[in-house]
C-alpha cells in the first residue's frame, strides 16, 4: 500500500523549499478575499501562516492573542479590518513581497 501525505503537509513542505510558491499563496489568499471569497481566502491564509511564521509567531507581532488569530482565519472566523490588516502588513514584510491593489482594466 502506498503512503500518502495531506494536502496540507505537501503544501507546507512546498512553501518551506520554494519562496516564490510562499509568495504566490499569500498573493492568492488575498486576491481570494478581494474578489469576496472570504472563506477560502482565510483557508489559503490558515496554511499559508501554519507553513510560515505560526500563529504564535504573528501573534506576538500583532499584539493579538495566537488563539483569537486561529479563530479569525478559522470557518466561523469574522476578522476585523483593523486585525486583518495588521496581520496581512506583518506577512508582506516577513514574505519580503507588497502587495497593491490595481483595477482591472479588462
Amino acid at each position: 500500500m502506498a503512503l500518502t501525505r495531506s494536502f496540507k503537509d505537501l503544501v507546507q513542505s512546498r512553501v518551506a523549499r520554494d519562496p516564490d510558491f510562499a509568495a504566490a499563496l499569500l498573493r492568492e489568499g488575498i486576491d481570494t478575499m478581494l474578489t469576496g471569497d472570504l472563506e477560502t481566502g482565510k483557508a489559503i491564509l490558515r496554511d499559508y501562516i501554519k507553513a510560515t511564521v505560526g500563529f504564535e509567531k504573528l501573534g506576538e507581532a500583532t499584539d493579538t492573542p495566537s488563539k483569537s488569530l486561529i479563530r479569525m482565519f478559522g470557518p466561523r472566523g469574522n476578522p476585523q479590518a483593523r486585525n486583518l490588516f495588521d496581520v496581512l502588513g506583518y506577512l508582506q514584510k516577513q514574505a519580503g513581497v507588497e502587495l497593491h491593489v490595481t483595477p482591472d482594466t479588462r
